[in-house]
C-alpha cells in the first residue's frame, strides 16, 4: 500500500497555542527548518505534497521553486494562515486568488490541492468547498474525522471521498471536490495518528501498528510541519497545556518521520487522484 505524505510549510509562530505570547521580533526559520526535511526525503527517495502558505511563497520563491524542481507537489495552504471562520467567504476567496497566483508564478502550474489552516474546514465553513471548486481545485485535505477544541468533523468518512456541499461529513458521489481526510485508527473511537502532535507524542510502535492496520483497507495520509522537527524552534514561556501541545516530542519527531519513511512507502497526494487507491475506498467496505 502506498500512502501519502504532506508537509505544511509555514512559520513556527502561526500556531494558535502561541498567539498570545509571540515576541515582536521573530525569525520565521523557514529555510533552516525545511532543509533537514528535504534532505531526509531525498535520502529515502520519497516525494511529498508541500502545502505552502502564501506568505512563505512570497518571501521564499526560490525555496518553493526548489521544492517543486525536486519533484514534490506544491499545493495551497492559503495565504495568511487565518482559520476559515475568521476569514469568511470573501476573505478566503481573496486569499485563494492571491496564493494561487503566487504558486503558479513560481512553479508554472496551478495547485491541485488545498489544506485549510489548522484543519478549520467543518460544516460551519463548508462554503469553502464551493470556492475551491470555482477556482479549479481538484482536492482538499482539511478534514479530521475526530473532534478537538480546534477542529474536526466527527462521523466524517475516514477514507478518500467526495463531500456533499450541504454536509461535508456525508459522501456525495457527484461532489466536485475529492477529500483526503487525516488518518485515524479505530480503537473504540477514532484515534488520530496522522502526524503533527500525534507523530510527536505517540510511541513509534503504536504509529507503525496503526498505519499497518489502516493499510489493510486504505492508504494513510500523514502530515508534518518542519518547525516541529527543528531543534532550534523557539520555546516560549506559555501555559503548561500550550507547552505540551506545541513542544512535546519535538526532539524525536524527525527520527520518527525517518523511521516511517523506512517502514512505509509514500507519494504526493496528487498521485492518488483517479487511482485504484481512491476507487477502492467505499462505504461498503466498512471503513467508517
Amino acid at each position: 500500500m502506498i500512502n501519502a505524505l504532506s508537509i505544511d510549510l509555514e512559520p513556527w509562530y502561526v500556531s494558535e497555542f502561541l498567539a498570545k505570547y509571540l515576541p515582536q521580533d521573530r525569525d520565521d526559520q523557514i529555510e533552516d527548518s525545511v532543509r533537514p526535511v528535504l534532505e531526509l526525503l531525498e535520502k529515502n527517495n520519497t516525494k511529498a505534497t508541500f502545502f505552502v502558505l502564501g506568505t512563505v511563497a512570497e518571501k521564499y520563491p526560490e525555496l518553493v521553486r526548489e521544492i517543486y524542481e525536486r519533484g514534490h507537489e506544491v499545493a495551497s495552504h492559503g495565504y495568511s494562515h487565518k482559520m476559515l471562520r475568521a476569514l469568511g467567504e470573501a476573505g478566503l476567496e481573496q486569499e485563494i486568488i492571491k496564493s494561487t497566483e503566487l504558486l503558479k508564478n513560481i512553479t508554472g502550474e496551478r495547485p491541485l490541492g488545498f489544506r485549510a489552516p489548522s484543519f478549520s474546514l467543518d460544516n460551519s465553513t463548508r462554503w469553502a468547498l464551493r470556492i475551491l471548486k470555482n477556482h479549479g481545485f481538484e482536492y482538499d485535505s482539511s478534514i479530521f474525522p475526530v473532534k478537538t477544541p480546534l477542529y474536526g468533523v466527527p462521523g466524517a468518512p475516514v477514507y478518500p471521498y467526495r463531500p456533499s456541499m450541504e454536509d461535508i461529513g456525508r459522501e456525495d458521489p457527484g461532489g466536485p471536490i475529492i477529500e483526503f481526510p487525516m488518518t485515524v485508527f479505530r480503537f473504540g473511537a477514532n484515534i488520530p495518528v496522522s502526524g503533527g502532535f500525534y507523530l510527536r507524542s505517540l510511541p513509534f510502535w503504536f504509529l507503525k501498528y496503526a498505519i499497518r492496520s489502516v493499510n489493510k483497507k486504505r492508504p494513510a495520509i500523514i502530515y508534518a510541519h518542519p518547525w516541529e522537527m527543528y531543534p532550534r524552534t523557539p520555546r516560549l514561556n506559555v501555559t503548561p497545556f500550550s507547552r505540551f501541545v506545541t513542544y512535546h516530542g519535538m526532539g524525536s519527531a524527525l527520527r520518527k518521520l525517518e523511521a516511517l519513511l523506512t517502514e512505509f512507502k509514500f507519494e504526493p497526494i496528487r498521485t492518488m487522484l483517479g487511482t485504484a487507491s481512491f476507487a477502492m475506498s467505499s462505504p461498503r467496505q466498512g471503513n467508517r
